[in-house]
C-alpha cells in the first residue's frame, strides 16, 4: 500500500515573506513538516513541491525529495492545492511511479504530531473513506454570528436569534494542516472532498493558521506549551 507525503511549499508567500522557511524556534518551519513525516514511517516517499531553489535545498537537507519543479501555471496565487497534487501524481506516473494514498502536509504545520497523522490515516483505510483530514470546533456557535453592513450589524442567521447558544449544533472548521486521500477516488472526482469524506477532531491548542506574525507568535507559544506538557 504505497503512500506518498506531498508537502506543497512554493516561494511566493505574499502575507510573511519567505513564510515556507522563516525560522521557527531554531529551525526552518517545513522542517517540522518533514521530520514529521519521515519519523511517522507512514510513507514509502516524502517529497516537497516547490518552484523556489531555496527550499528545495532546505527540503532536501531536512531529508526529503525534490525529484521535480514545480510548474510556473500552478505556482501563482490561483493554483489550489488540488492542482499542486494533479501535477505531482502525473509527474510521478510519467516515471511509472504510482502511489495508492498521498498525505498533503502543510509546510507551516509545526503543531502536527504523529498520533495524528497515524489515527486519520487508519480511518482513511480501515473505514475505506476517500478522504481524511482534521476539523476543530468552532469557540462560538456560528448561528449565531454577525456582519456588518455599514455601521449596522446584521445576524447571518437570525431565525436563531431567541434560542439558547447550548441548543444549537455544533460547528467545525479545516484548521489547513494535512489531509489524507485516496489518489483514484480523488483525482477521479477532481476535489479533495468528497461525499465519502471523514474527519478526526483536533482540540484548538493543536492548530494555528499562520497568517501574520501575530499567528506566528501565537503558534511558537502553542508549540512551546504542547512539548512542555509532553515532556
Amino acid at each position: 500500500m504505497p503512500n506518498l507525503c506531498i508537502i506543497p511549499a512554493r516561494g511566493g508567500s505574499k502575507r510573511i515573506p519567505r513564510k515556507n522557511i522563516k525560522d521557527f524556534l531554531g529551525k526552518p518551519i517545513i522542517a517540522y513538516s518533514i521530520e514529521v513525516a519521515l519519523n511517522s514511517g507512514l510513507f514509502d516517499e516524502v517529497m516537497v513541491s516547490t518552484d523556489d531553489k531555496e527550499i528545495a535545498e532546505i527540503a532536501i537537507k531536512y531529508g526529503a525529495k525534490v525529484p521535480f519543479f514545480r510548474s510556473n501555471m500552478n505556482s501563482n496565487d490561483f493554483a489550489t492545492t488540488f492542482d499542486v497534487i494533479e501535477e505531482v501524481l502525473n509527474n510521478y506516473m510519467n516515471e511509472n511511479i504510482e502511489f495508492e494514498n498521498s498525505c498533503i502536509i502543510y509546510p507551516c504545520a509545526p503543531l502536527l504530531n504523529i498520533r495524528n497523522l497515524k489515527l486519520a490515516f487508519y480511518k482513511l483505510v480501515n473505514d475505506n473513506f476517500d478522504s481524511v483530514w482534521p476539523i476543530v470546533k468552532f469557540g462560538n456557535s456560528v448561528q449565531r454570528s454577525f456582519k456588518t453592513i455599514g455601521e449596522k450589524v446584521v445576524m447571518f442567521y437570525p431565525e436563531f436569534k431567541n434560542m439558547r447558544s447550548q441548543d444549537l449544533e455544533n460547528a467545525f472548521y479545516d484548521p489547513g494542516q494535512f489531509y489524507w486521500i485516496r489518489n483514484k477516488s480523488i483525482l477521479s472526482g477532481g476535489f479533495i472532498y468528497s461525499n465519502n469524506s471523514s474527519y478526526i477532531i483536533l482540540d484548538e491548542i493543536e492548530t494555528q493558521d499562520i497568517d501574520n506574525l501575530n499567528d506566528w507568535k501565537l503558534a511558537e507559544m502553542k508549540f512551546n506549551l504542547l512539548n512542555k506538557n509532553e515532556n
